[in-house]
């Protein structure tokens, strides 16, 4: 038996123990996880990136893996684009990038943009988002593009409240025609 390591062990579980008791735990835990903000916290950050890019609705806020970033979060703005904004741990704007998906005003000559390029409606969006929302009963938009595959009209992805993530692909009239659950 490595007598070393268990001691590592009888030092470090307390360690932990204590510092989770003392509420720093959930700090700590938060910003490695990866895991969706919840409450004051994804308020706050949330704030911060609709200001950043102008106004507009958070559609996905979570903690980020990534060196000297703590957070990113995903912003539709009111004209449909979406941004994706970068935040450091003060909550200072380390960048924002537009999803090159949405580009309706690349007027490129050479442009070959597909049916899933095209920015939704704010009627479509609501129509897709209901609709897949009542196929996996209830849960959370976190994307939603216009699909280019034969018979599908949209793709929509949900969370559900458990973390289950839904792909829900509707044709034109906003009937779903598929849905899987991911892993």
């Amino acid at each position: 038996m490595n007598t070393a390591r268990l001691r590592t062990k009888r030092v470090i579980l307390p360690t932990i123990a204590a510092v989770a008791a003392l509420g720093i735990g959930g700090v700590v835990w938060a910003s490695t996880a990866n895991a969706d903000l919840d409450g004051g916290e994804r308020d706050r950050v949330s704030a911060v990136a609709t200001e950043a890019v102008g106004g507009g609705e958070v559609i996905d806020a979570e903690s980020s893996d990534d060196p000297d970033e703590a957070y990113e979060v995903e912003v539709r703005k009111t004209d449909g684009t979406e941004v994706e904004v970068t935040l450091d741990k003060d909550l200072s704007v380390l960048r924002h990038e537009a999803d090159d998906r949405n580009d309706a005003n690349d007027n490129d000559a050479n442009d070959t943009r597909d049916a899933d390029d095209r920015v939704l409606s704010a009627a479509e969006r609501n129509s897709a988002e209901k609709a897949a929302r009542s196929a996996v009963g209830g849960g959370t938009v976190v994307d939603l593009d216009a699909s280019d595959d034969g018979g599908e009209a949209y793709e929509v992805e949900v969370r559900k409240a458990n973390g289950t993530e839904w792909e829900v692909t509707l044709d034109s009239q906003f009937k779903v025609r598929n849905k899987v659950a991911e892993d």
